[in-house]
């Protein structure tokens, strides 16, 4: 406990200090000046697709995202990505109805076996909440492609505490032992849920989606708060990393700017430091505030002062390494 305690106060102090505009100042001019990012391979590491003739998404219908209530494929993201130095991608499970998780796992997985786009690995969906989550895990045992596993813990049926579960927690310690993780995409006031069951579970790694889903445009200082200890106590764990995304989606859609996004990530790229995140592009859930393109370049901008070492960990090393991808 002690240990845990000790990493707790270093990551406040830490925070503070990489907040003020000094230490950023400080960390480029130790790295020799400005990034050429443009140089920068990106391994983007939430990439959906849906093909809505074969799969049922029922997520779609809610008035919000009807701007991407149509299907989205490769050759799309490929359009997409053009001239973004995308090197490597991982699929994300799209939400489908359940009955259609096994067909969308066989879909993605062959997307990775071709050479003809950068997807190299899957994030697959899963209940498990389920008792039958352990034998569907094992249908797709042994497939380098299959990288974990992730649940949308947010949606209305999916109750506060439900990852607390005693059967969730023994599938979550199951995708551990076989080398497998687990994406927590959790209601910005249920964080602290999601650091109890990393801690449970300490031979998996986790990874937390969309810095933990606070809207940018949240006005709630006690549900700020929740956020901010949530975000702490996540980041004092080391198997959890923390995605730089889905912010965009959160923002003013039709008056936004880089800055708007800046204080939610930077707490998160503080919080949880230089080798525990990793940019994800969440096309084409981004598309609803804006291109992939202009998500990245809005990132970009934030990070610019940072190190170079920093950025190529954040949008490129630290992927490769969380997800064994050579």
């Amino acid at each position: 406990m002690q240990q845990s305690f000790d990493r707790r106060d270093f990551l406040k102090s830490s925070a503070a200090a990489g907040a003020t505009l000094a230490a950023v100042t400080s960390q480029t001019l130790a790295a020799g000046g400005k990034v050429n990012q443009k140089t920068i391979p990106v391994c983007d590491t939430h990439l959906h697709l849906w093909n809505l003739n074969t799969l049922d998404l029922p997520w779609l219908s809610n008035a919000g995202v009807q701007s991407i209530n149509r299907s989205f494929v490769m050759k799309d993201y490929l359009k997409a990505t053009a001239k973004q130095n995308v090197a490597k991608s991982i699929y994300m499970e799209v939400n489908v109805a359940p009955e259609f998780q096994i067909q969308e796992a066989k879909y993605v997985f062959v997307l990775c076996e071709r050479d003809d786009n950068p997807m190299v690995g899957a994030v697959i969906g899963g209940s498990p909440q389920s008792a039958d989550f352990k034998a569907y895990v094992e249908k797709f045992a042994g497939n380098p492609h299959f990288k974990g596993v992730r649940t949308v813990l947010h949606d209305a049926d999916r109750p506060k505490g439900m990852c607390l579960q005693p059967q969730f927690v023994e599938n979550i310690k199951m995708l551990g032992d076989n080398g497998l993780r687990y994406d927590l995409c959790m209601r910005p006031d249920d964080l602290l849920d999601g650091a109890k069951l990393a801690e449970k579970c300490p031979e998996t790694q986790f990874v937390l989606d969309h810095c933990g889903n606070l809207s940018v445009q949240n006005e709630d200082a006690d549900l700020r708060a929740k956020w901010e200890k949530g975000i702490k106590e996540l980041a004092a764990l080391p198997n959890v990393m923390c995605k730089i995304s889905g912010i965009i989606v959160t923002a003013d859609r039709e008056n936004w700017t880089a800055a708007d996004l800046a204080p939610n990530m930077n707490f998160c790229m503080d919080a949880f430091g230089e080798d525990r995140v990793m940019f994800a592009g969440d096309w084409p859930v981004c598309t609803l505030t804006a291109p992939f393109g202009g998500w990245l370049g809005a990132l970009k901008e934030v990070v610019k002062g940072r190190s170079k070492r920093f950025q190529h960990k954040l949008f490129h090393d630290n992927a490769v390494r969380f997800y064994e991808l050579g």
